[in-house]
């Protein structure tokens, strides 16, 4: 039996699981699957909360073990029965999950993911990867560039000269400020408490960044938008007091748009302002199938740069090491990627 080298997370006991890289059987593409030698996969602050316990354990996820990894690229290394499309060799990006039977399963959650020497895929889940990009860019494209994109462009449809607040510049808010930068929204505010978070939006591309225990927060954002008040606000943190404060600073219409995951009830401190001023609220989960393609070419055109995004890259053999950087903002990182080969 062939095996190979995996992290894998224990969830016998949900509340308290165990993280270890272990030998594993290597995995033998079936029909219609592609076998891809991993070279990237990134780490992601879901995988944080769930190597921690934070999230019940996955409905869908058979047995007791998985395989973290939701952000992975890497090589072809097997193609199964019928599968013409992909051939030893080849660069690809996984889709962060798929459809079984009109059920989105999320890599790395409900099943195997891409923390591992070697990462099994459905041959219509895998996305070119072009030479002019970096595997370590490829594989976060998934999640902490496409689940940005998505919220913006699909959840929100935000459109050129709008105005915007971004609450938590972590890995994905990040992305979203140099997204909106991207499609043209303005006035963009980024709010953080951290002093570095709030450098990296200016430099990813907001108009301001603000410090949300700022007294003067709702009147700089007012000020910003001609006394208007924000059409989007976005939570990325997935914190109650920043869904709170957001809606606050929302313009009459205006859309609170939920990213970050936070398990905790929704509250509307006042239903009547929210009813009268017309707020809509969204939430928005992962991203449509379309999007990773998107973004490929996009950081291929020369149109967005993901290299600064990559804050550290580990060996496998790290991972918990990797998991506990990203949980204690060790280095203050956006994002820290997994490399098999070291």
């Amino acid at each position: 039996m062939a095996t190979m080298r995996a992290a894998r997370l224990n969830l016998s006991n949900p509340s308290s699981p165990t993280l270890s890289v272990e030998d594993v059987e290597k995995p033998t593409p079936g029909t219609g699957e592609v076998l891809v030698k991993v070279e990237a996969a990134g780490v992601c602050l879901s995988d944080v909360h769930l190597a921690r316990g934070y999230f019940a354990k996955p409905r869908l996820l058979v047995g007791d073990t998985v395989t973290l990894g939701h952000e992975t690229a890497g090589t072809v290394a097997e193609a199964g029965p019928g599968v013409t499309a992909w051939k030893p060799g080849d660069r690809v990006v996984l889709q962060a999950g798929e459809v079984r039977d009109g059920q989105v399963w999320t890599r790395g959650v409900d099943y195997d993911g891409g923390w591992a020497e070697y990462a099994l895929a459905r041959q219509d889940t895998l996305v070119a990867l072009p030479d002019s990009i970096p595997f370590e860019q490829g594989a976060i494209i998934p999640d902490a560039v496409s689940t940005p994109w998505g919220a913006i462009t699909a959840t929100a449809h935000v459109g050129p000269a709008q105005s915007v607040g971004v609450w938590g510049i972590g890995g994905l808010g990040a992305h979203a400020v140099q997204l909106l930068r991207a499609i043209g929204a303005c006035p963009i505010i980024a709010i953080d408490p951290s002093p570095a978070a709030r450098e990296r939006a200016l430099a990813f591309g907001a108009d301001l960044a603000l410090d949300s225990a700022d007294p003067e927060l709702r009147a700089t954002i007012r000020t910003a938008t001609g006394g208007l008040g924000l059409e989007y606000a976005f939570d990325f943190a997935g914190v109650t007091p920043v869904r709170d404060q957001a809606l606050r600073q929302l313009a009459p219409g205006g859309k609170l748009v939920l990213v970050g995951l936070s398990g905790q009830p929704i509250t509307i401190e006042n239903s009547t302002r929210f009813q009268s001023a017309q707020y809509q609220l969204l939430g928005h989960y992962g991203s449509p199938e379309e999007s990773v393609a998107q973004l490929i070419r996009l950081e291929a055109g020369g149109r967005l740069n993901f290299a600064r995004s990559i804050s550290g890259v580990m060996g496998l053999e790290e991972a918990a090491e990797a998991v506990e950087r990203l949980e204690k903002k060790v280095g203050d990182p956006i994002r820290i990627v997994l490399r098999p080969s070291l």
